[in-house]
């Protein structure tokens, strides 16, 4: 077992530190746990599937190239792979080779998977606000949100209505 107080500053964190770590973690996990048990009982769909059906379904033409899914997701090329195959067995997604790159696929919602997610949206918002935002009044809703923006790569600010 190593010894934390023989590692050099810069690579120690006090216990509040921590805490605020794992704190995030568990709230990450716990939030996810839900929302995947919620989708798989009332929907049969699990919360990775969920995810990459919403992504898809935000499209106006509802495909995305595997690449730009997988990043979207945050997926590896071969975890999404993996999911888009079952999600095409379930007759969710379908996949189309692009025309101007024969090694590019796109993932595309077919109208089963449309109709999935339009049953499920309505039980992943209401997770999000049971076990989420409805915790939070509006001061700590926008403030969660400024804190958030400074942890993430994204540098486009979303506004809350209060």
């Amino acid at each position: 077992m190593t010894d934390v107080s023989a590692l050099p500053a810069t690579t120690t964190m006090s216990a509040e530190e921590l805490a605020v770590w794992r704190v995030l973690l568990r709230a990450q996990v716990r939030i996810s746990r839900h929302l995947h048990q919620d989708l798989l009982a009332e929907h049969d769909l699990a919360l990775g599937s969920y995810d990459v059906l919403q992504h898809l379904g935000e499209q106006p033409d509802g495909r995305l190239r595997m690449n730009d899914l997988a990043d979207r997701v945050l997926l590896s090329r071969s975890g999404l792979t993996r999911l888009v195959d079952r999600l095409q067995r379930d007759g969710l997604v379908r996949r189309e080779s692009c025309a101007s790159d024969a090694r590019g696929l796109f993932a595309v919602l077919t109208l089963q998977g449309r109709e999935r997610l339009r049953e499920a949206t309505a039980t992943y918002h209401r997770g999000i606000r049971e076990h989420l935002l409805g915790r939070l009044d509006a001061a700590e809703k926008n403030q969660f949100t400024v804190l958030l923006h400074k942890l993430s790569e994204d540098d486009q600010p979303v506004a809350l209505s209060a």
